[in-house]
């Protein structure tokens, strides 16, 4: 059976490599890094992400991000079958949204089943390899028979192990429907009617965070408290996952799940309600946990999706390609989470590493620029107005508003009606109220032979005004300044609770 299985998926591999690539996406990634302290980036482990984009027939899209864990093997699978499993004539447009639920949620019970059915071989070996070898006895006590025995069983555990967490996007019917299994994000952005963006996260992660899940879990007789004050289970911060024999089948010798009535780690999707996109301008967001994480260690989770949002929508109206937009805001992300390690500053304990990063982008009605823009061409203006909430059944009034900028004609840059500086890439303008390290991610990507206007309020420009003409170096081969940061250090300094630009602010 399990022989069958492996030739049935490695047939829907081959169905599913002939469905078209969708168009209107774009996907940037970054391998895992961590910081070490000669300042060297190392790699910990191969990239572990997996992500699918595909039009299917009858107006039907289907988008999904993995982040596996233990290794790429189950995000590799579900990527592959997934699909098969819903772009291969399961859908059509006479399906209601009760049908289109019924086949998401059946979708992902079968390709679970279907990969452990892949791996029943290396259990059934595993099992026979145990029954041989001494309980009890330390390696190099075992006969060499059994020292190649142990070496195998090692083997076929790691072939065995690992799983991913899944947000999967389908577009049906002009439709949005989202699927989310574990501690990946989605987020729609959609322009209202005065020119700003709306940002949605659609559905909660499943973690000892949600008090949805929590009760889930107590349901199944386990201890709350205990799940809560553990953070982790079996290592992941996820309750639910797809694959993870060990902790699917074995969850009565984990301390934390042995009480449980029945699994508690589970593969089943939580399926948001479906969304009209009927006229909707905007983007649609899928992103790993990595680069989630990514962000938050850096500045904080509280203003995360605004910042996403923010650096997506200046990118779109720079580049040229979905495919540079989704890889330069992942290499922003990256780059800010290093900066943040390497300043020794609040959170550089957060950042001395980050994993596997994936963000997919899909656009919606959405014209993207004909490729960057020049000083010399038109300004744009980005508001960016964010009620945020964590579920979109919540009635916070809470938002933020970031204003994204590109290049007025002449090199001028203008920021709408706020009038604040926008700054080089990582100088951050200060609105009252705000930090500058807050206010890092809403600045925009501009060009170094950009200028700006001043910044009301804060008695003084950032930017000197450079001439028509070039400024030749001097003597040593330099060119002065253009960009004075002065106004910067005080503000810092003055959001770090020190005085003018003492304490070790500006260049050492």
């Amino acid at each position: 059976m399990a022989s069958q299985r492996r030739q049935l998926m490695q047939s829907h591999q081959s169905w599913t490599d002939d469905l078209p690539l969708c168009q209107m996406c774009g996907v940037g990634t970054a391998p895992n890094c961590t910081y070490g302290p000669d300042g060297k980036d190392t790699q910990s482990h191969p990239n572990e992400d997996g992500h699918f984009r595909f039009r299917g027939e009858e107006g039907c899209s289907l988008y999904g991000v993995f982040n596996g864990f233990d290794g790429s093997r189950v995000s590799s699978f579900v990527s592959q079958c997934l699909t098969a499993e819903l772009l291969l004539g399961q859908l059509n447009s006479t399906h209601t949204d009760a049908d289109v639920r019924r086949i998401l949620s059946q979708a992902f019970d079968v390709v679970e089943k279907s990969y452990f059915e892949t791996i029943g071989d290396a259990l059934a070996e595993k099992a026979n390899i145990q029954s041989q070898l001494p309980e009890g006895v330390s390696f190099h006590q075992l006969s060499p028979q059994s020292q190649k025995l142990s070496e195998r069983l090692k083997e076929l555990e790691q072939e065995v192990s690992g799983g991913a967490t899944a947000v999967v996007a389908l577009i049906h019917n002009n439709k949005l429907y989202i699927a989310n299994v574990g501690t990946n994000r989605a987020l729609l952005c959609k322009s209202t009617s005065d020119g700003q963006n709306q940002v949605i996260q659609i559905g909660r992660p499943h973690t000892t965070e949600n008090e949805d899940e929590l009760q889930r879990l107590a349901g199944l007789g386990l201890d709350v408290s205990g799940l809560r004050q553990a953070g982790l289970i079996a290592g992941q911060s996820s309750t639910r996952r797809i694959g993870d024999y060990r902790v699917k089948y074995n969850y009565t010798d984990i301390d934390l799940l042995s009480a449980a009535k029945n699994k508690p780690i589970i593969a089943e999707p939580e399926i948001q309600a479906s969304q009209s996109l009927e006229g909707v301008t905007g983007f649609l967001l899928l992103m790993s946990e990595g680069l989630i994480k990514a962000l938050e260690s850096a500045h904080g989770p509280e203003q995360a999706n605004q910042e996403m949002v923010a650096m997506v929508a200046a990118e779109l109206a720079q580049q040229g390609t979905l495919e540079a937009v989704a890889q330069s805001v992942v290499e922003r992300v990256k780059r800010l989470h290093h900066d943040v390690y390497a300043s020794g500053r609040q959170r550089a304990s957060n950042c001395s590493r980050h994993e596997d990063m994936t963000l997919l982008i899909r656009t919606l009605n959405y014209t993207l620029a004909d490729g960057a823009l020049t000083p010399t061409q038109g300004g744009r203006i980005y508001p960016v107005s964010v009620p945020y909430s964590n579920c979109p059944s919540s009635t916070s009034k809470t938002s933020v508003t970031l204003s994204l900028v590109m290049p007025s004609q002449g090199g001028t840059l203008t920021n709408g009606t706020n009038t604040a500086s926008t700054l080089e890439e990582g100088t951050p303008t200060h609105t009252p109220g705000q930090s500058p390290t807050t206010t890092l991610q809403s600045s925009i990507n501009t060009q170094t032979t950009q200028s700006s206007s001043s910044s009301s309020g804060d008695g003084g420009s950032l930017f000197r005004q450079r001439g028509s003409q070039a400024v030749q170096p001097d003597e040593t081969g330099r060119v002065p300044p253009y960009v004075d940061f002065t106004q910067f250090y005080r503000l810092w300094g003055s959001d770090l609770g020190t005085q003018g630009s003492s304490a070790g602010l500006g260049p050492q």
